[in-house]
């Protein structure tokens, strides 16, 4: 009985547990199917289905002539699927022998048995993504070896599986390569820098998407979506001429033994740069595009800049280019703090024309000086109002940030003034200068500088890039002139005659400024910064250029010897490539400007009555003055009073002979005239005291 009982109690508990396990295995089934069913199949689809990416081809990036500057080249990495439906045990040994030698023979590294067995290795795993050898191959290559035994057989029963890697080549090697920049080794991020940055989303395309489903064990293409490639870049960059600005500035860097440097060209009416080249030395000592200097570094210009202050001056007519300037022994003080000329001995009594072609600190900082210390804001707003504090804006990232100084912030004192106006106490980078003056040649319209002509798809331009301009006007057509009179004066008569040519003129700056080295300043140890910017021909503009050299340690460290003689090069070549062709000279446009036509001063209501007859919009009728002169802006005409105060001789320049006369008789004057146009030059400083009856002498031009 308790034998009866103790079976029936095992029995029992058998029962309970194999119910209480039923329970749990229909529950697990139950939640499986109801509440976890949607994520299996979720799961089971993802295991039958597959997407897989079809990589977009990258555009290229290409010179003005369409020449290749940066493009993509597909290489391959050769895999083998060991486990592939149709790769039977049959055709792997038949055929391993035989690509065992192929592979040693072609990659030239291994022995056959290395191959074999590694191979034998690999199908033993069952390896589905083996790499038969890391070296990537060019597509030529490739075809070679799809034609190796097993690997002919294809995907399916040969298991070869090629995968194609972009290679991004620069095919003329480092020829503005900071600009064209490069791409991120993570394909997703793209470009690193410079255009293949700028133009990312461009250049990048649309990849495709192929969706696979597994049929019996094999995978079945059910939808491809095809990859949309990249767009070309068209640049402004000429190959030709990119060679001869980096070849000539590697050979004046490495004669100075400089640090760094940079050279840029542009086009005139456009503001396209057919060249730039940024090159900086290695602790080797050798010279690479380690650094877009021309965008990026904003430094303190030095007398490159006195053109603004110049500018400043003739607009507010506070000097004229014949009025004397005494430099003496070639030093002053502002306050406690000594200015100097570079010239020892200092050059004495100067025009203000002299002193600008000579580059005189002295002169140009007391010009500024006197006309301005009660009142620094003038001077500083005339400054900006040309849109020297504005970034350019490029498309290129990095551009260094220009810094103008203003009164009243914390670090403005009494000698920031003078210091500023020769091109200290503010920061402007190359390229900030190059569109400066550039303007200049352009009749005061400044444009952006500019990489990019269009944007191309298959050959076909699909889209065109326009000239932007950031100033219609820096300054009043008058003062471009004279200026631009002052600029041809460096090259024939001052610091820049070592480029001078019989052929054309050249108008230019040189400029040559001391380097403060960090926290101890501008200390013993001197570093210096060359540079030379400027245009060509000066008769009809038709390219700026602007060459910076920074560092130079060979005790020659002046602008016109340093960095001149690399703007020379490159306006000889460019010369010879445009203007010495007979075909070009002929058909060469003077570039049309889109301000006003030009008109002089005089009185107000002839002016207007001549506007209106012409249909040409004016702002300032309101004005209540009897004489005016004129501004050319990009839609209309801007009046500006002109006072002509008793007793003082008044400035004439720019009227016509029957204005001038008019007005300068009625004050008491007798007048003398040469020449024939507007009055160009005036023998009385305007301004001066005078004799009734006393004889003044009109230039006309």
């Amino acid at each position: 009985m308790q034998i009866k009982k103790g079976i029936i109690l095992r029995f029992g508990l058998v029962y309970v547990v194999v119910g209480a396990l039923a329970v749990w295995i229909l529950g697990t089934a139950l939640y499986l199917q109801l509440i976890e069913g949607d994520r299996y199949a979720e799961e089971e689809q993802k295991q039958n289905n597959k997407d897989i990416v079809i990589d977009a081809n990258r555009g290229d990036i290409l010179a003005s002539d369409l020449r290749k500057l940066a493009c993509s080249v597909p290489t391959y990495r050769i895999h083998m699927d060991m486990r592939a439906n149709g790769l039977t045990d049959e055709r792997f040994n038949t055929g391993i022998d035989s690509l065992a030698i192929q592979l040693s023979r072609f990659f030239g590294d291994r022995s056959v048995s290395y191959y074999r067995n590694n191979l034998k290795k690999a199908r033993a795993e069952g390896r589905r993504y083996y790499m038969v050898h890391s070296r990537r191959i060019s597509y030529t290559d490739l075809k070679i070896v799809k034609e190796f035994p097993i690997f002919r057989l294809g995907a399916n029963k040969g298991g070869f599986i090629p995968k194609k890697y972009e290679r991004r080549k620069l095919p003329f090697g480092d020829l503005a390569s900071r600009t064209i920049g490069s791409l991120y080794a993570e394909k997703d991020l793209g470009g690193r820098f410079g255009l293949e940055m700028a133009y990312n989303n461009s250049l990048k395309g649309i990849n495709g998407i192929s969706n696979r489903t597994r049929v019996a064990g094999n995978w079945v293409v059910e939808e491809e979506i095809e990859p949309t490639d990249g767009h070309d870049i068209i640049t402004t960059i000429d190959i030709g001429l990119q060679d001869v600005a980096e070849s000539a500035l590697l050979q004046q860097l490495r004669k100075h033994n400089a640090d760094h440097g940079c050279a840029v060209l542009m086009e005139v009416s456009t503001g396209a740069v057919k060249a730039i080249a940024n090159l900086g030395v290695t602790s080797s000592g050798r010279y690479i595009e380690d650094y877009n200097y021309a965008i990026g570094e904003a430094t303190e210009p030095g007398s490159t800049f006195k053109l603004a202050s110049m500018i400043v001056a003739l607009e507010d007519d506070v000097v004229k280019l014949t009025d004397s300037i005494e430099t003496g022994k070639g030093y002053c003080y502002f306050y406690d703090r000594k200015m100097t000329d570079s010239h020892h001995g200092g050059y004495g009594t100067l025009t203000v024309r002299e002193a600008f072609e000579k580059s005189s600190n002295v002169a140009i900082s007391k010009i500024v000086f006197n006309n301005y210390k009660d009142n620094p804001r003038r001077f500083v707003d005339r400054i900006l109002s040309m849109g020297l504090k504005d970034p350019l804006g490029i498309e290129i990232k990095g551009e260094g940030t220009p810094l103008i100084k203003y009164p009243g912030e914390k670090t403005w004192s009494g000698t920031t003034l003078p210091w500023m106006s020769i091109g200290y106490a503010l920061q402007q980078t190359p390229l900030q200068i190059l569109a400066f003056y550039n303007a200049i040649a352009n009749n005061g319209k400044m444009v952006k500088p500019r990489f990019v002509d269009g944007i191309a798809h298959h050959g076909e331009v699909i889209q065109r890039m326009k000239p932007k301009v950031i100033n219609p006007s820096i300054c009043s057509l008058e003062t471009i002139e004279e200026v631009h009179e002052l600029l041809v004066g460096v090259v024939e008569n001052g610091t820049g005659r070592n480029i001078k040519n019989d052929r054309y003129k050249i108008a230019g700056k040189t400029g040559t400024a001391q380097i403060a080295q960090g926290s101890t300043g501008y200390g013993a140890v001197k570093s210096y910064q060359a540079s030379f910017v400027g245009y060509f021909p000066a008769e009809r503009p038709l390219y700026s250029c602007i060459v910076v050299v920074n560092g130079p340690s060979n005790n020659v460290y002046y602008g016109n010897l340093v960095a001149g003689t690399v703007f020379g090069k490159i306006a000889e070549r460019v010369y010879a490539q445009s203007y010495d062709n007979p075909d070009v000279k002929e058909n060469y446009v003077i570039p049309v400007s889109e301000l006003q036509p030009y008109a002089k001063g005089g009185p107000k209501e002839e002016l207007l009555t001549v506007f209106d007859e012409v249909g040409i919009s004016v702002n300032g009728e309101e004005l209540e003055s009897e004489w005016i002169s004129t501004q050319a802006r990009e839609h209309d005409i801007q009046l500006k009073s002109k006072s002509f105060p008793d007793g003082l001789v008044p400035n004439v320049r720019g009227l016509g002979a029957k204005d001038a006369v008019n007005i300068l008789e009625n004050m008491g004057l007798k007048v003398r005239i040469s020449g024939v146009g507007r009055v160009k030059s005036q023998s009385m400083t305007a301004g001066q005291a005078f004799r009734r009856g006393s004889v003044i002498n009109l230039k006309m031009g």
